[in-house]
């Protein structure tokens, strides 16, 4: 089976239950993606057979990995994007009545309940997640001390939310790129007393492997409900770019 979806991040760990499906039916799974994203990608999911992307305006998204597909004469070969310039996508008779991320599963012919078994098939290093942890923690003085996660920054998209939600004692903890794989804060995730997320990979990760308490997800959206995957977990929802005061304050425990 070879898939085409070469970006984004978030949209290839939405993804990435399908092809776990295919693999459990017995296929081998052959999936071009951004060269970025290899490390990431393939420490998660050794199983796949990744092929490295270059940037290439205008047959990056979807000539380049069909030919490579094809070359490899995959049995099957399924493209996974929504919408794309120059494609047909968005003519199915299903994608005005989808959210994007059920699209991917309607177009796989694989049941979305799926998409909620990504922790099946991802493979954890808890070693790197705690060399992670480790470094937030001795900046905290101590890993007995609470603190909260923050993720802002999606894509091209930086959120702003009414800060007063963080109680004012507990440390707050942007996300950002401190390793080179995403998973890498799995472990830190699970022990925060709570994520703020925009609308994003880490967002994805955390709803798909349904981590924390429901009163410690908090959702910041970013695009239009079509664009705006299925949450399976609950989460409360906080507004992007400070446009009204939050009643509510975290709870920590």
């Amino acid at each position: 089976i070879g898939i085409i979806q070469s970006r984004g991040l978030g949209d290839l760990v939405i993804s990435l239950p399908i092809a776990d499906y295919y693999r459990q039916q017995g296929h081998d799974i052959y999936w071009p993606i951004a060269r970025p994203f290899m490390t990431s990608m393939t420490l998660a999911a050794p199983w796949v057979n990744w092929i490295p992307l270059d940037p290439d305006p205008g047959s990056y998204f979807y000539d380049t990995p069909k030919d490579m597909l094809e070359k490899l004469a995959c049995d099957e070969i399924i493209p996974l994007y929504q919408a794309l310039t120059h494609q047909n996508f968005h003519t199915t008779n299903y994608f005005q009545h989808t959210k994007f991320d059920q699209y991917k599963y309607i177009r796989a012919q694989v049941p979305f309940e799926q998409k909620w078994r990504l922790s099946d098939c991802v493979t954890r290093h808890r070693d790197r997640e705690q060399e992670l942890f480790d470094k937030i923690t001795a900046s905290l003085g101590g890993q007995d001390r609470p603190y909260i996660l923050v993720h802002v920054s999606g894509s091209d998209h930086r959120a702003a939310f009414d800060t007063d939600v963080i109680p004012k004692d507990i440390p707050a903890i942007e996300i950002t790129e401190l390793t080179d794989s995403i998973w890498d804060w799995l472990m830190a995730i699970e022990q925060a007393s709570a994520v703020i997320s925009v609308d994003s990979v880490y967002s994805n990760i955390i709803d798909q492997m349904r981590l924390l308490d429901d009163d410690s997800r908090y959702f910041i959206p970013r695009s239009h409900i079509g664009l705006t995957p299925v949450l399976g977990c609950y989460w409360t929802w906080l507004d992007n770019l400070n446009l009204s005061k939050q009643a509510q304050t975290i709870a920590v425990k």
